[in-house]
């Protein structure tokens, strides 16, 4: 799904969250979104899911006006937080059927496609299980699986990789985001962790109290950087001395 931001602004009290934001997510790529502390990398995931209303500007999906009220575009999405909406006191495999049947991806093919995500995520052992029975990365893997499961045409994802997932559950997610892309899916994710960011993405945006400061792939951003090496980091440094 391609999804454009033309001038969205989001403000909260004083704060620009999102400040005279355009950019556009193409379909097929593994896109990472950067950012400090509060500059308003979940701002933008929640705008584009529909839980947030721009104050100003125009989100389109596949040419189509974006709007909360906007039911057939927010079906062909999906939003994953840092900490997932889940029953709590329902099991894992029940929590996934009640996503899959939300987003009516529970006909033909859904059991074993669910089952096959869960032997993925190591999560089989433990599908009867409520989901305050589980750590917090197992928690995180189960919304993931539905998530997966669903595989709606744009992925938004708040921090996968802070989630408490083990290694496993970090390479499973990667794979099956990978292949999602290939099939013309749009991966959007926020991240902290710049190493992350370089090695799993096709595009970086990088956004910093609500303006984006740079949105490319990463060849491009190094043909421009000093430090080839340290592109992402000579990046958010520069960042610092402008706050300074």
């Amino acid at each position: 799904m391609r999804v454009e931001l033309r001038g969205v602004l989001k403000s909260y009290w004083s704060v620009r969250a999102l400040d005279h934001v355009s950019l556009a997510f193409e379909p097929g790529q593994v896109i990472s979104v950067l950012g400090p502390n509060g500059a308003g990398k979940t701002t933008l995931l929640r705008c584009l899911a529909g839980l947030a209303a721009p104050d100003k500007g125009t989100i389109y999906m596949e040419d189509r006006e974006f709007r909360r009220d906007r039911m057939d575009l927010r079906r062909r999405l999906q939003l994953l937080p840092d900490f997932p909406f889940l029953f709590w006191d329902q099991s894992v495999l029940r929590n996934i059927a009640i996503i899959l049947r939300l987003y009516e991806a529970d006909g033909p093919g859904a059991e074993e496609r669910v089952l096959d995500l869960l032997r993925d995520f190591d999560l089989l052992p433990l599908a009867l299980r409520p989901v305050h029975s589980l750590s917090r990365g197992q928690g995180y893997k189960a919304a993931l699986v539905a998530l997966l499961a669903a595989d709606r045409e744009l992925w938004l994802l708040d921090e996968p990789f802070a989630s408490g997932m083990d290694p496993h559950g970090i390479d499973a997610f990667k794979h099956h985001a990978r292949a999602a892309a290939r099939r013309g899916r749009t991966i959007l994710y926020t991240t902290q962790i710049l190493d992350v960011a370089e090695r799993f993405s096709d595009r970086v945006c990088v956004i910093h109290q609500g303006a984006i400061h740079a949105y490319d792939s990463l060849d491009e951003l190094r043909v421009r950087a000093s430090d080839k090496g340290n592109v992402l980091a000579e990046m958010f440094r520069h960042l610092r001395e402008g706050e300074a």
